[in-house]
């Protein structure tokens, strides 16, 4: 499959599968990827349209100036200013996934909220995660999306005080594998401390070791978690790939 198209299919295929574990907010947040052989022109879901049944003819492709150059409708102004900026400034960020997913988005709530290492899938972002805990309001000029793409730097993952997660990746799969696991960690972590007793944190000679052994593994289990995602697709909702 052409490269281009298939960045289309990956992208509607983990839309589709975010919807279907409830990682969006009703027709807003926004996921992208850089259109292949470029660097100034990115793939993106269209303007408040629902998730649950995205194809990949119906994303659409924008410029670095924010013009549509492919699609009927340009995304909203905060999916451009947050996308484009940091697809600019952070070199590993092909793929860029911005969601309100409720336990990691929960947790930007807190205080000084951290994914604490007190489950096994937190430790995929062992010193991965930045933090932006100074919430400024909708992302709707350069120079909030220059701070978000300052804040991020050169970890794969933020986690934004009381708004959402941004995941970033070299490809659709790398980003996808992270914002479902740190979903997963942030749940766990929600979960216990639900229960009001202390948690118990993984040393962090442990995390250290143990992230550099989930490094090892990074790729495959990305590469096979998207195409697992589309073997199902294919078979119940096939249109996707339209």
């Amino acid at each position: 499959m052409d490269p281009r198209q298939q960045a289309r299919v990956d992208l509607a295929a983990i839309l589709r599968w975010s919807a279907r574990l409830g990682l969006n907010e009703g027709v807003d947040n926004h996921f992208s990827v850089l259109v292949p052989g470029t660097e100034d022109r990115f793939i993106i879901n269209p303007h408040r349209r629902h998730w649950c049944d995205m194809r990949a003819s119906d994303l659409v492709e924008v410029d670095g100036d924010g013009n549509l150059v492919v699609g009927d409708e340009p995304p909203e102004a905060t999916a451009f200013f947050i996308h484009w900026r940091i697809h600019t400034q952070c070199a590993h960020a092909k793929a860029i996934l911005h969601t309100h997913m409720p336990y990691a988005t929960a947790l930007s709530a807190l205080e000084g909220g951290r994914l604490e290492p007190i489950v096994q899938p937190a430790l995929k972002f062992h010193n991965q995660i930045a933090y932006d805990d100074a919430y400024n309001g909708l992302a709707l000029d350069s120079a909030e999306g220059d701070r978000l793409a300052g804040a991020l730097a050169d970890r794969r993952i933020a986690i934004l005080a009381n708004h959402g997660v941004i995941t970033t990746g070299p490809t659709v799969a790398h980003a996808f594998n992270d914002l479902y696991y740190l979903e997963r960690a942030a749940q766990a972590q929600v979960l216990a401390y639900s229960t009001g007793r202390p948690v118990q944190r993984i040393p962090q000679s442990v995390c250290e070791t143990t992230f550099q052994q989930m490094q090892a593994d990074r790729d495959d289990q990305a590469t096979r978690f998207l195409a697992e995602i589309k073997r199902l697709l294919d078979k119940e909702e096939p249109d996707y790939a339209d």
